[in-house]
């Protein structure tokens, strides 16, 4: 989908918003350099589900943690290629890097977080208290 030109006052943003909404849709942020991969949030009775879409990223390469009911997930990768033919050198390196946080509702068990990397999807699994699951409706009876 194109970018709504009339609306657009600079070249350099009609450019950065092109390439982030067509190109790289939840991936990379022009703005501030960083890869900020898809997230989806689901929740069910039991518990809420984040899915992380990060192709090329092993689990090893993740790193999350909870802080005052605040998960962070972060993640830093360099590879480097060198190749020596005769009198050519050629050295090689990307960084890339991101870090998202999502405030959690009281109503979690920030013990019982896990997560589980399979595919290219980070998945985290946050469980919600007892008192907060859904509970099945119940007929009272009239005394």
């Amino acid at each position: 989908m194109l970018p709504n030109l009339r609306t657009r006052t600079s070249w350099p943003k009609l450019i950065d918003e092109f390439l982030n909404d067509n190109l790289m849709p939840g991936f990379f942020n022009w703005e501030t350099g960083q890869n900020m991969p898809a997230v989806n949030i689901t929740e069910g009775k039991d518990d809420y589900r984040i899915e992380v879409a990060a192709p090329g990223l092993k689990k090893e390469d993740f790193k999350i943690s909870l802080d005052n009911n605040v998960l962070s997930l972060s993640s830093e990768t360099e590879v480097k290629n060198e190749t020596k033919d005769e009198n050519v050198l050629r050295r090689e390196f990307s960084y890339s890097s991101f870090n998202r946080s999502f405030t959690l509702p009281e109503s979690v068990n920030g013990e019982k977080i896990k997560a589980t990397h399979n595919d290219g999807i980070l998945s985290i699994f946050v469980p919600k208290k007892d008192e907060a699951k859904v509970k099945p409706i119940r007929d009272i009876k009239i005394l």
